[in-house]
């Protein structure tokens, strides 16, 4: 017999010594590469300073108005029902969502080439924040393919019949 399966214990988060938000500390995370976190922490604080430059407004509410409108509410998942797969909407639970919007706001930067990545960051969240770019544009996409499946959503969460004999 199997044992059920444990939850695995979350590492903490530290804040950052600049904000003092944990959702700062977990996006350089994101865009840190090979492990080279002070260069990834140089690249979102300076974008944060070229935000407070730019808009006059504080950084870290720009920050968290990007991320809360980039994070998408519905997602599509395949679904095997009877031999044919569908796509079927789901709610977007807040961690994966959260982990989405920081994503795309990401890819969205990496994206746009010609200009340093702290500038490049630093309009994708400036945009984000006004519910335009990239990322915006990635949620559009999501949130029209979980309305043109609605018709699936029964299959959301059925469980398989068992054959009766």
């Amino acid at each position: 017999m199997r044992r059920p399966l444990k939850e695995r214990e979350k590492h903490p988060l530290v804040p950052d010594h600049k904000y003092g938000s944990e959702r700062v500390t977990k996006f350089i995370n994101y865009v840190m590469e090979r492990g080279k976190k002070t260069v990834a922490e140089n690249v979102v604080y300076d974008a944060l300073d070229i935000i407070e430059k730019e808009t006059k407004e504080k950084p870290l509410e720009v920050f968290e108005a990007a991320l809360r409108n980039v994070g998408p509410s519905m997602e599509v998942r395949s679904r095997r029902v009877g031999g044919a797969n569908y796509q079927v909407p789901y709610e977007v639970r807040p961690e994966r969502r959260l982990a989405l919007s920081m994503r795309w706001i990401l890819q969205a930067a990496r994206g746009k080439h010609g200009r340093p990545m702290a500038k490049r960051l630093a309009d994708e969240l400036v945009a984000a924040s006004k519910e335009e770019g990239e990322a915006m544009k990635k949620k559009a996409t999501m949130h029209s393919m979980a309305e043109a499946n609605k018709a699936f959503a029964h299959f959301a969460f059925n469980k398989p019949r068992r054959k009766s004999r």
